[in-house]
């Protein structure tokens, strides 16, 4: 899953944006509406993370904006105001979730991942192919009953590829769904990564190489 987090207060961004990595996400940080809205447009989120009472632009005008212009990525708007009018406000100019602050960490992540299910096709939150277990909610992957001791982007890439249900998926996608913007969209990162999650799999192997195209698993 990959994330956005718009959050004018630094430290609250960093803490966010840390704790969705942890549990194998993407994660980008701005800290003003404009940028917002200039990330949100270009990058193919799934889920953004708005504080309402943004610097530059604010929250509702980005919200809107999104909201208009059909933007796929669903929106999980912060306020410091947990009234009733504010709420509803927010979900009439196309917000999906709403969350006030203060609020607990564990309550975000399972809306963020509550979210990020709605942006994608339907599927069960575990994942079940080629005797390969995927369990989102709990970021834990077995297979044939063996657990397996996946790194954060081994992981991500192996849930991109469960996702895709036996679809190629091209390294560029996986950067795009398992990495952030920082990431050298040159470097070799995929195929290391794609390499050290075909070891931990085992055999036989379930990971092919479709020429030209990228992998399926």
């Amino acid at each position: 899953m990959r994330v956005l987090v718009a959050e004018d207060e630094r430290a609250l961004a960093e803490l966010v944006a840390e704790g969705l990595r942890r549990h194998a996400m993407a994660v980008d940080v701005v800290h003003d509406g404009t940028s917002a809205l200039e990330r949100a447009s270009v990058n193919d989120y799934d889920v953004l993370v708005l504080d309402r009472d943004l610097p530059g632009l604010h929250g509702d005008d980005v919200c809107r904006e999104l909201s208009e212009g059909g933007a796929r990525v669903r929106i999980l708007m912060l306020t410091a105001s947990g009234a009733v009018h504010e709420r509803v406000r927010g979900l009439d100019i196309g917000a999906d979730d709403y969350l006030p602050k203060p609020f607990e960490y564990a309550e975000l992540l399972a809306r963020v991942r509550a979210l990020g299910r709605r942006s994608q096709p339907s599927l069960p939150p575990v994942l079940r192919r080629a005797g390969i277990v995927v369990d989102a909610p709990r970021r834990q992957a077995s297979r044939d009953g063996r657990y397996l001791p996946l790194s954060r982007k081994e992981y991500a890439v192996l849930e991109v590829l469960m996702r895709a249900q036996g679809s190629t998926v091209s390294a560029e996608e996986l950067l795009e769904r398992a990495w952030d913007e920082n990431t050298d969209p040159f470097t070799t990162v995929v195929k290391v990564t794609i390499s050290k999650l075909r070891a931990k799999l085992g055999e036989p192997p379930v990971i092919v190489t479709v020429p030209g195209s990228g992998y399926r698993l």
